[in-house]
């Protein structure tokens, strides 16, 4: 319910910055107004009747109006931008996570070893580069002088084999620099961050118990320290991963990739005000979106954070039920029952 709530903030903040805000269409930027008000139909209405229209129409049909400069429409515009931007912020997270789980563990486990400091190294380096710089040095090494992986461009996935590229071979092959550039930033973070929880967790007495019972290193890391270590994770990564969505520009830029970030870098140059509204929706939605998952599976791991356990006020003063309650556990009704 929070999610919906949001998304119509979302879209009133939307309406506001581009449909009120501009003003006197009198006024240098009258033009403009006039474009989209007209491409709306919103002419001569009322403000709560012109934002009730934007609203039904972006819900029911999607529209999002078309450009101020080709005259497409801005959907089918995200519709070819948005799965490059998304093969880009998916592939590079879980590249990153693959990277830095390994890292952070290892280091956390031996602490102050050498490859604790080879591991900070590497977090500061990825802390401290800029993206560009990042893939200009991948494209010259891997792409240019070893000849590993294409210095630029974006393969179709669904495009047929032929004499233009195509297919999921080709699609991969093109993606690999994409992928690395992107999550060597957040993987650096993310070993850091990680790092730093286990540390934390392996120093709790749950942990210390369970080595005195006999539990293996390996069963103490895998079933209790890395659960709990999991939470701000996740969290994180709700947000990180909706935020790339509109991060994504010096990546695309140095690769040559026809996704969100450069639809969006043209729309800015040009003021191409459809577009860049169809942007700002798209990421803001995708930030929700990720935000509702992230917070679905800190409740499936942390079992503190289950909506199926009935309190012990409610139980014991036999109160109702509320109508965000689930099911109570088996555990429960076989107490209640007792």
């Amino acid at each position: 319910m929070w999610a919906i709530c949001l998304c119509f903030l979302v879209s009133f903040f939307t309406f506001v910055i581009f449909f009120v805000i501009p003003g006197d269409p009198t006024k240098s930027q009258g033009s403009v107004t006039i474009g989209l008000l007209s491409q709306y139909r919103l002419e001569h209405q009322s403000l709560f009747k012109q934002y009730a229209t934007f609203v039904w129409r972006f819900m029911r049909h999607g529209e999002l109006g078309a450009s101020f400069v080709n005259n497409r429409p801005v959907n089918q515009q995200l519709g070819a931008a948005l799965p490059v931007t998304a093969a880009l912020v998916f592939g590079g997270a879980i590249l990153w996570m693959l990277i830095a789980f390994p890292i952070a563990i290892l280091s956390a486990l031996r602490p102050r070893s050498l490859l604790d400091r080879f591991g900070m190294i590497f977090v500061l380096v990825g802390v401290s580069a800029h993206p560009v710089w990042i893939g200009l040095v991948f494209s010259y090494v891997l792409g240019f002088k070893l000849h590993l992986t294409p210095i630029g461009g974006y393969c179709d996935f669904f495009h047929p084999t032929g004499h233009v590229c195509g297919g999921a071979i080709d699609w991969a092959y093109h993606m690999v620099l994409p992928w690395l550039t992107f999550a060597f930033l957040f993987a650096a973070l993310y070993t850091r961050m990680i790092r730093a929880m286990v540390l934390e967790q392996l120093q709790e007495d749950y942990v210390r118990t369970a080595a005195a019972k006999g539990a293996g290193q390996l069963r103490i890391v895998r079933s209790h320290v890395l659960r709990n270590s999991l939470l701000p994770v996740v969290t994180m990564l709700g947000m990180d991963v909706g935020l790339a969505f509109g991060g994504v520009l010096f990546v695309e830029s140095v690769y040559d990739l026809p996704g969100v970030g450069g639809m969006l870098y043209d729309s800015l140059t040009r003021l191409d005000l459809p577009v860049m509204m169809g942007v700002f929706m798209i990421v803001c939605l995708a930030i929700v979106f990720t935000n509702l998952i992230a917070d679905i599976v800190c409740c499936m791991l942390d079992p503190r954070m289950s909506m199926g356990r009935i309190s012990s006020y409610e139980r014991d003063n036999k109160q109702p039920t509320r109508w965000w309650r689930l099911r109570p556990r088996a555990a429960e009704l076989s107490e209640t029952a007792t």
